[in-house]
């Protein structure tokens, strides 16, 4: 299984400005539901994703990123609007 420090740079390198712009990222392993938790933070805002591991082992993998992206542009998002 990879880990959640992989999960964090593969992340960061889809959306570099993550960091940047004030947002937060946390990633860890749910292991009651087993699934990684994607945890974005601004502020008093907070949102969570939960991953699938094959669909995180894919894109750490370089196969394939898409839905992971989109959730990720998704959560910046509305946490941008919420802020």
């Amino acid at each position: 299984m990879h880990d959640k420090e992989q999960l964090c740079e593969k992340i960061r390198s889809i959306y570099p400005d993550i960091g940047e712009c004030g947002i937060d990222l946390d990633v860890s392993f749910d292991k009651d539901q087993d699934v990684w938790v994607v945890d974005l933070k601004k502020d008093n805002n907070r949102l969570k994703h939960y991953l699938e591991k094959d669909d995180a082992r894919l894109c750490l993998e370089g196969k394939q990123c898409v839905s992971l992206g989109i959730d990720i542009a998704q959560l910046r998002d509305n946490i941008q609007e919420m802020g």
